[in-house]
This record gives structure tokens, sequence and C-alpha cells, in this order.
């Protein structure tokens, strides 16, 4: 994918602030009282492990999740100056020029070619029954350029592999220009060479589009890689909120995770570097040992010698 240009937002900067969010499955609490704020120029990772609530809480923020108890606000600017209103009383179009969310649930469509696909994120800015404009079309091919499918952009999405799929979706997100983004495990189904570019992506679209983003990611070094700001989850609290630095600690991570969990950072870069520690965690080669420190009581030929002697 190639390097994003930084570009004039075309609409302010909004920020999306959760408070106290109770979310239920049926009868069943999910989530307990949990606060997040997703502000301009600013990723925030939501890590859990599985079961935590983390993409539960995301939808709840995109309005795809009901709300038992707590309230998502919209922080914009309107022609008076700044405003702020529950999402609860936007419409779906105010909603969808606000934000938009990537999902893991979403099926391919048949018969159709990946540039039409992209173009359901113009949706929310087309009068009914118009066509594409200029702009429109514009922000479709930047959307392409930015997720590396300019080259698939003729092709039916029905050819596509999972990976290639996952961009599309991604692209189609991006046209839709909204300035909050949600994305939920964006790098999953993706080669080394796509989650790495993907990462970078993100970091663009807050440092050089100020957008507020909020991403759920397993990989806790993919977290480290991005995000200002973390929320981790545990069994549906939070467990530990604030910069990426005070929050991915071996002390908070183990107690998440419930395994040994080792936090290094570098020295030259600062780059927080995760590993957890499960049984196997080393294990040495027959040989290796002996090869790196000089070590020769395996070699054969010493072995024979010391018969002779």
């Amino acid at each position: 994918m190639p390097q994003s240009a930084a570009l004039a937002p075309t609409v302010p900067a909004p920020a999306l602030i959760g408070e106290e969010l109770v979310l239920r499955y049926g009868r069943t609490p999910v989530v307990h009282g949990v606060d997040v704020a997703l502000r301009p120029g600013t990723v925030t990772a939501l890590l859990g492990p599985n079961g935590s609530g983390k993409s539960t809480v995301l939808r709840a923020l995109a309005r795809l999740h009901p709300l038992s108890g707590g309230e998502v606000r919209l922080q914009d600017q309107a022609d008076g100056g700044p405003r702020e209103r529950s999402t609860a009383l936007l419409s779906p179009m105010e909603l969808a020029r606000a934000m938009t969310l990537f999902t893991q649930t979403r099926s391919s469509p048949q018969g159709l070619a990946v540039r039409e696909v992209v173009a359901f994120g113009r949706h929310p800015h087309r009068r009914r029954f118009a066509g594409l404009s200029p702009a429109d079309r514009a922000a479709i091919d930047h959307a392409m350029a930015l997720t590396g499918i300019t080259a698939l952009a003729d092709r039916g999405v029905g050819e596509l592999s999972g990976g290639e799929m996952q961009r599309v979706w991604l692209a189609s997100c991006l046209a839709q220009d909204t300035g909050i983004v949600l994305l939920d495990e964006p790098t999953n189904h993706l080669d080394l060479r796509y989650q790495i570019e993907t990462l970078d992506l993100v970091r663009d679209l807050a440092e050089l589009h100020g957008t507020a983003v909020g991403i759920v990611l397993h990989d806790l070094d993919h977290a480290a890689r991005i995000a200002d700001q973390v929320l981790l989850l545990c069994r549906g609290e939070v467990h530990a909120a604030g910069g990426a630095a005070e929050v991915l600690t071996s002390e908070h991570l183990t107690a998440v995770y419930e395994i040994p969990v080792d936090v290094v950072q570098e020295p030259g870069t600062g780059r927080l570097r995760i590993d957890a520690r499960g049984r196997h965690a080393r294990r040495e080669q027959p040989g290796r040992d002996a090869a790196h420190t000089g070590d020769r009581s395996g070699d054969p030929a010493l072995s024979a010698a010391a018969a002779r002697a």
C-alpha cells in the first residue's frame, strides 16, 4: 500500500465518548460500567482475552449493540461552534456521516466488482437515486490506493481471497470519509506485509488526518506498535486504562491473560516487545549451545581422542 498523504479534513474532527456502558446478551451482563473516549488524532486500542467484551463495546459505540446502561455521545462542530449529542438521537444518515465500523462478519456480495463494493462507503454522502459525483469517485480511488487494491478494482469479489476481501471492506470504510473510524481486528486473515501496512495506515489516519480511531486487536505487539491509548478489559470490566506504556506492563498483562508475560522496551527505538511465556518458551536444539559457546564436548573427534587416551 502506498504511503498516505496528508489531506485537509473534509469534516471537523469529532470525538466519541462512552460513559458507564452496561451491555448484555439477553439477560446476561457482559460489560459492566465501562468508560471509553476516542479523541481526534488518537489511536485507542481495546484489548483483552476472548470474552472480555472489547468487540461488544466497539459495536455499542457504533450503535449496533443496545445499551442497558450508560450513554454514548458524539462531540463535533456545528455552525454555532462545539456541540455534544447522544448518538441515540442521531438519524442513521447522521451517524454514518460521523463514524464508520469495520467488522469481521461481513459476507461477500456476489456479482459485484471490487470498485462497486468500495462505493458502498459513499452511500451516506449521496442523494437518493443520484449517481456517483466526482468527489465520490475521488474518495473511492483514494481508499483503494490506501489499501493496495487499485489493481483489483475491476475484478469480481467472488474471485478474491479472504485477505483480499478484507482489504476491500476496509477500503469501503475509508471511502466513507468519517472523522471516527472503528476497527474490529483489521489485521485478521492478512499476510505479514498487509498486516504491517494496515497498521501503518491506522497511524496515518490518526497522525495525518486527525481521525479518532478505536481498534480491537488480539496481537499485543500490534497494539504496542500503534496505540496511543489502551483500554485493557477483563471479564467485562476495565482492568487498566491510559497510555500504552502505562497499561502494557508485565503486571497488567499477566493478571489479565493468566499467563506469564514479559514486556521489554527496546533501548534504541523505545518500542515495547511483548512475549508470553509458555511451558516450551525456550527449546534448546541439540548441539546449538555447544556451537555458540565453543563447548565441543559433543565433538566426535574429541570423544575419539579421549577414548584413545
